[in-house]
């Protein structure tokens, strides 16, 4: 096969275009419409489905393409660093987050690997969305509870749990009752099971408030309006303050944080580099050593 096809049309690919391809890189398109149609007549497939103005990857260009991406990458990576000597990780890095982690942790996260590494220029965007890695050009992502995808791997950096609380305002008068809550999003059920002093208890809840981002949910619960489940990791400093009064634990399993990049024998450095930076500031990956980093 021709490599040099194969990254002309990695490279068509990934701008969306003959034209986008031939102005960022600099060739002439009818360069480009050539190799890449040779290189449709030697696989004796079609790559891209053309009309108009437009054209689209067919399925078998899309397969391709997520390898072909990922491993010519990772050839430009490893002359980087051998044209380097082997020395300090460089070039464009690019994150997306969720945002609930990016609001209370990316900022300072980004600074301190910034200032750490100074040649690369890192990019996070935030997203609750499951993006697609390849063909939006991202080199890491970190997802809360990810599903599985036989393309990508990665690791879980870090695990954090639901507590129940509420203001000091706000009384429950009896322990059955049922409580005004502050939801997130719609859905939630009608109760919490939660676990306090090695006990559990059920606590009966009707919604009476319902806010889109878990830092609303908080204010509103800090102006006594009513309880909510929340991220340890939010709320700790105000529990510890006796802003909020701590109901319990939810009884569930804890929710995990995680990276995730395409499968691949070799990380680019630049990858590597910000795990590394990931692992070296929450060691443990507990909820309470995110609380720590938040309040530090």
């Amino acid at each position: 096969m021709d490599l040099l096809a194969l990254a002309d049309f990695t490279l068509v690919a990934k701008h969306g275009g003959f034209g986008k391809a031939s102005r960022a890189a600099g060739r002439p398109k009818a360069t480009l419409s050539r190799r890449v149609t040779e290189l449709e007549e030697a696989l004796s497939l079609r790559l891209f489905e053309r009309g108009g103005r437009t054209i689209k990857l067919t399925e078998e260009g899309r397969a391709l393409f997520e390898r072909t991406y990922a491993l010519l990458s990772e050839l430009d990576d490893t002359a980087a660093v051998i044209a380097s000597g082997g020395g300090t990780p460089r070039g464009r890095l690019r994150i997306s987050a969720p945002l609930l982690f990016s609001q209370i942790a990316m900022g300072r996260i980004a600074a301190e690997f910034a200032l750490r590494y100074p040649e690369i220029q890192l990019e996070v965007t935030t997203d609750d969305r499951e993006v697609d890695m390849i063909e939006e050009g991202y080199d890491l992502v970190i997802r809360v509870n990810p599903k599985t995808n036989e393309g990508l791997v990665g690791r879980a950096f870090l695990r954090d749990r639901l507590v129940v609380a509420a203001s000091p305002r706000f009384v429950r008068l009896n322990e059955g009752e049922i409580v005004r809550a502050v939801m997130r999003g719609a859905g939630g059920g009608n109760g919490w099971t939660v676990i306090k002093d090695g006990g559990r208890s059920h606590i009966a809840f009707e919604p009476i408030l319902r806010l889109s981002s878990p830092i609303m949910v908080r204010d509103a619960v800090r102006a006594g309006v009513g309880a909510a489940a929340l991220p340890y990791s939010l709320i700790s400093q105000d529990i510890a303050a006796g802003h909020l009064i701590h109901w319990g634990d939810v009884d569930l399993p804890p929710t995990a944080l995680w990276t995730l990049y395409p499968t691949r024998r070799l990380l680019s450095a630049r990858v590597s580099a910000f795990l590394d930076h990931l692992r070296q500031t929450f060691p443990q990956g507990t909820s309470e050593e995110l609380a720590a980093f938040m309040t530090a």
